[in-house]
């Protein structure tokens, strides 16, 4: 084990020879930042540590959500080390990260009490998740901003949140209230719920996530470059579709130099999640509800991948049955196309328990379902923010469903 100094902070590491200063092993205490050495560009810059192996795999990938699978032997730590590993305390930082030492020394994304939002685009989804929000925030949501090319519907909602309030008790929910495009990340948390192409009902697009990809990646990706240009450091989150890849276009735009190569000036990648996965699990809870056979998911069941083609639900991590199994994910895939044959686009719950329930789980530090960054890809996965960063729930999986998440990352490359 190697301790280097860097200002006032000691890092630990297993790397020999670093450009920095060595220092002593700390006399009492551990280091809780972890120095690595990966490509900068594919993957996280920094996370929070639940497994030694992740200290030194080569690259992130699927691999990652069951590490007896990442083909690294667990390195020898000390043991007030894997103390802090087990007490999820330990933050590993990428030290071919441009700004490594930058967000080092700040590195809580999210850091306890109530936040500033800010909504883009109040439509169908951006006005209930808006609804949403400002009945169930209070605790951890301080304003809500709002933002829209229709100034009217900036206009509508204002009145509508405004005149929401609890009797006698006037200040408990959140303040809504109007943001200029130019001050949209004078926030801590940015949500992107903007679209430009939405199918008709009754068009005949089947996936009509996908359709949807060409229309909005431009979009997503000048709101990624304004956040660069504002050295934003909160969530930048992703809720129109298809929100996996729109993350990676808003990740690679952002940190676009002006010879049009990555240079990490931009946002990170744990700074964007994607928020589609939450509505798949709550469907899949809906499902095992009416049909015995599907019972186990609601006790050890998972979610996982995109929000659209390519989605992962398995029945149960302990017992798990991949015909059951696939039989569930095909179910939770075109669950949305029951709705618009009724003639409605199915916004609603998407917009509750994929944006809502999800940004508040997130705020509040507990485990949530949403597109993070796994590698190349962002890949919906059950993970949580922690005081360390980023961590993303491990498990003991069967064969037959981690062979469905690799042929999900494949999916995933294929499209950017």
């Amino acid at each position: 084990m190697y301790y280097y100094r860097y200002g006032e902070t000691v890092f630990a590491s297993l790397l020999p020879d670093l450009p920095l200063e060595a220092a002593d092993r700390p006399s009492a205490g551990t280091p809780s930042l972890f120095l690595i050495d990966r490509d900068p560009i594919a993957g996280r810059s920094s996370f929070c540590v639940s497994d030694p192996r992740q200290l030194t795999a080569k690259a992130e990938d699927v691999s990652w959500l069951d590490p007896s699978r990442m083909g690294v032997a667990a390195p020898a730590l000390p043991k007030r080390i894997q103390r802090t590993i087990d007490a999820r305390l330990l933050r590993a930082v990428n030290i071919r990260h441009p700004r490594w030492a930058d967000f080092a020394a700040a590195p809580d994304i999210q850091p306890p009490g109530r936040r500033r939002i800010n909504l883009l685009a109040v439509g169908d989804v951006g006005g209930t998740l808006l609804t949403a929000l400002k009945l169930l925030g209070g605790d951890c949501i301080e304003s809500i901003g709002i933002c829209d090319l229709n100034q009217k519907a900036v206009a509508r909602w204002m009145a509508e949140m405004g005149q929401v309030s609890w009797p006698w008790d006037y200040d408990a929910l959140p303040e809504v209230e109007p943001v200029a495009a130019e001050d949209l990340f004078r926030c801590d948390v940015f949500l992107f719920a903007a679209t430009r192409g939405v199918p008709p009902v009754g068009g005949g697009v089947r996936d009509v996530r996908m359709a949807q990809f060409s229309a909005n990646r431009p979009l997503v990706e000048q709101y990624a470059r304004q956040a660069r240009q504002a050295g934003f450091r909160g969530l930048f989150i992703v809720l129109s579709d298809p929100v996996d890849p729109l993350c990676k276009a808003a990740y690679l735009a952002s940190n676009q130099g002006p010879d049009g190569q990555w240079d990490g000036l931009g946002l990170r990648a744990e700074q964007i999640q994607g928020f589609g996965l939450g509505v798949m699990n709550a469907r899949a809870a809906y499902f095992a509800k009416q049909d015995p056979r599907f019972r186990s998911f609601l006790t050890d069941g998972r979610s996982y991948g995109p929000h659209g083609q390519g989605l992962v639900i398995a029945n149960s991590l302990t017992h798990y049955d991949d015909g059951l199994s696939r039989e569930l994910t095909d179910l939770v895939t075109t669950a949305n196309l029951r709705i618009r044959e009724l003639g409605f686009k199915p916004y609603v719950a998407p917009a509750i328990s994929s944006g809502a329930m999800q940004l508040l789980l997130t705020l509040r530090r507990g485990w949530h379902c949403s597109s993070v960054a796994l590698g190349d890809v962002w890949f919906g996965v059950r993970n949580r923010l922690t005081a360390a960063g980023l961590e993303i729930e491990t498990a003991s999986l069967p064969t037959p469903l981690f062979d469905r998440l690799r042929e999900t990352q494949a999916l995933l490359r294929e499209i950017i």
